[in-house]
């Protein structure tokens, strides 16, 4: 092995299939998304439902071929059941306010953007720190660490404003952004990082204007709907664990996955 072979980062692959190109840093949860994309790629080429000549990528992405047989594998071999009514009382019950219509939030959030070549890790743990540092300075009222954060590091244009999104509802938000401000009631900086398709957020929610609950029956479709992804999600994890089981995987920490690849 020469010197410069040696500094090369390794490379995690999914019996041989190499999931990032050499020398990439990957976050560990895009890391295990792509794992999981690629043991299922795999099963839909082995049951046929997938041409052998499809090509794996480096970089997360799939052909919209294998998108279309992984699909059809899921809904060929998951078994998702159909909720009965008292499943989706109850679950309207414990979770009325993600129904909810109208609702707002005065937000604003520090952006560390995931973009090409970008150190993940390292983006992590700053983001990470300015967490802990703006969390610790919550309501100083003699210093605004978040606004100074804001305009220091935040890589969304807002930065200059201190962070500030103004008021948004969950439309007017990325889904995967929304899930995590609407239907709650935390007010303040979030205990967490926010996870987009634009890279991680840091987020204070400065306040909230509750939207209006409908009754059971006008949204009996959604709740039904919203069990139904529990169970698909459920049954999703369970079905990749079986094939990361009966693969050779290497360097990918499917343990951690809190997730299947639908998030």
């Amino acid at each position: 092995m020469n010197e410069s072979t040696a500094t090369l980062e390794p490379i995690a692959r999914v019996n041989g299939v190499a999931l990032h190109a050499t020398g990439e840093n990957i976050e560990p949860r895009a890391l295990r998304q792509r794992a999981c994309t690629e043991l299922l790629r795999q099963a839909a080429q082995r049951e046929r439902l997938l041409d052998a000549g499809d090509a794996p990528g480096t970089d997360g992405a799939i052909s919209e071929a294998a998108t279309m047989a992984i699909d059809a594998l899921l809904e060929r071999d998951l078994r998702i059941p159909e909720p009965s009514e008292e499943a989706c009382r109850r679950h309207y019950a414990a979770h009325a306010g993600k129904f909810a219509t109208g609702e707002r939030a005065l937000v604003r959030h520090i952006l560390f953007a995931v973009t090409p070549g970008v150190d993940v890790v390292a983006l992590r743990k700053r983001a990470e720190a300015t967490l802990l540092d703006v969390r610790c300075h919550d309501g100083n009222a003699e210093r605004d660490a978040f606004a100074d954060a804001a305009r220091t590091l935040s890589n969304c244009p807002t930065g200059a404003e201190g962070g500030d999104l103004g008021v948004l509802t969950a439309a007017d938000c990325a889904p995967e952004f929304a899930r995590e401000i609407f239907g709650k009631r935390e007010i303040g900086v979030l205990p967490r990082l926010v996870h987009s398709r634009f890279g991680l957020h840091v987020v204070e929610v400065r306040s909230r204007e509750p939207g209006v609950v409908p009754s059971f029956e006008a949204v009996r479709g959604a709740v039904a709907n919203s069990l139904r992804q529990q169970s698909f999600i459920a049954a999703s994890r369970q079905y990749i664990q079986l094939l990361a089981g009966a693969a050779a995987i290497e360097r990918v920490d499917l343990e951690s996955s809190a997730t299947p690849l639908v998030q």
